[in-house]
This record gives C-alpha cells, sequence and structure tokens, in this order.
C-alpha cells in the first residue's frame, strides 16, 4: 500500500530519496523495521516505515510533514494482525495561519461509512487532531475496500495541499516541530514503544532527523 501512496504523492510532487542513515534498517522487540525517507519538492518530508514479522503481523506507516506548503501533517497507520485490519488516517493542525477546507474530505471519510469507524483514544494532540481523522478496525477481507478508502482520502489531502499557500520554510518547520517535540515530551501509541524498547536518544533521532523531519530544537 505505501509504494502505491508513494506512487500518488510523486505524481504530484516529485520524490528524491534521502539517505535514512542508521534507521535505515533496526529492529524494536526483535521485529525489523525498514525506513526511507524523501523530499517531495514544493511540499515537504514523506517517510515510510515498515516492519512485521511474515504469517504474524505487518506494520506500516507514512508521514507527509509539509514544510513548502502551509497544510497540516499527515499521518497512515496500517496494523495486520490476527485477521484483523486496522487502519489510522490522521491529520494534525501544524499550519502557521492556512486553514484548508476539509468539506470535501469529510465527504470522502462518508462515503466509507459502511467501515465502521473505531472510537480513537483520548490524548494530549486532540486539540491539533482534525475531526476528519479516522480510525476502522476490519476483518482482513475488507483489506480492498480499506485500501480504497486510504488512496481517496490521500488523493483528496493531495488536492488540498496545491490548494495551500507557499510558505517560509523555517517558520513551518518550527511550527511542526512543535508536534514532533510534543510525541517525545508526551508519548503516544508508538511513541512509548519506541522510549521503552530503543531509549530516548534512539527515538528522538529517529523521529526529529527522519520520520518528522523537524531537527532539532
Amino acid at each position: 500500500m505505501t509504494d502505491k501512496m508513494l506512487e500518488a504523492i510523486g505524481a504530484v510532487y516529485p520524490l528524491k530519496e534521502r539517505s535514512a542513515g542508521e534507521y535505515e534498517n533496526f529492529a524494536v522487540n526483535m521485529m525489523p523495521f525498514t525506513v526511507r525517507c524523501y523530499e517531495a519538492e514544493g511540499l515537504g518530508n514523506v517517510s515510510v516505515m515498515c516492519g512485521g514479522v511474515p504469517g504474524v503481523m505487518k506494520m506500516d506507516t507514512l508521514i507527509v510533514n509539509p514544510f513548502d506548503r502551509d497544510m497540516p501533517l499527515f499521518s497512515y497507520d496500517r496494523i495486520y494482525a490476527g485477521g484483523m485490519d486496522t487502519l489510522f488516517l490522521e491529520m494534525y493542525d501544524t499550519c502557521l495561519t492556512h486553514h484548508p477546507d476539509t468539506e470535501h474530505l469529510g465527504q470522502v471519510v462518508a462515503e466509507y461509512a459502511d467501515l465502521e469507524n473505531s472510537p480513537i483514544e483520548p490524548n494530549w494532540y486532540d486539540d491539533i487532531l482534525y475531526k476528519e481523522s479516522v480510525k476502522k478496525v476490519m476483518p482482513d477481507e475488507l483489506t480492498a475496500r480499506m485500501d480504497q478508502l486510504t488512496l481517496d482520502y490521500l488523493a483528496e489531502y493531495l488536492h488540498m495541499t496545491t490548494l495551500a499557500p507557499a510558505c517560509e520554510r523555517t517558520a513551518k518547520l518550527r511550527a511542526a516541530s512543535a508536534y514532533t517535540e510534543g510525541l517525545l515530551e508526551h508519548g503516544g501509541p508508538s511513541t512509548d514503544v519506541f522510549m521503552k524498547a530503543k531509549g530516548e536518544e534512539f527515538t528522538q533521532g529517529l523521529f526529529r532527523d527522519v520520520l518528522f523531519s523537524t531537527g532539532r530544537p
């Protein structure tokens, strides 16, 4: 799925792969992960992290962190395990002044109302989490429909980026950094796992230098 998402992003914003350095390959609790990161020309940072154990579990993450357009951060997380398919499609407000029109994104979400929503656990970032964000937990026979929701959601997000104003990169990096640093300070579902298994220094480097690419504050 992440390859299709990268293809969709690259069709709008040419992608140039960057080295993920020491974070390209690592393991968490004996589960191997691979990380790739890209500069999306005219948009910002795109990162992909995939991990899993064949036949047991598969986990995928794709993050779009706009630095050249005043748009929210986009985050995709997917977990396949035990015959279930869990999907997170989230947007976080990291904008300077722009408030994107999310009406059409809400319509995309509504088209998949047959895929029942699952409650999103309360967390410190609730105030910046867009209401159009979704969490679905479905049997894996519905994976194809979950894939289509993902591609339709991403397509609308990318369309929104083309309508958003360009912005000053340094200022946007500072704004986006607030979310990265918030995760490192307050935690989150995956952040807590990385902190416990890999330690603070590794997690800080992975988040600041690769996944979110906001740098050190």
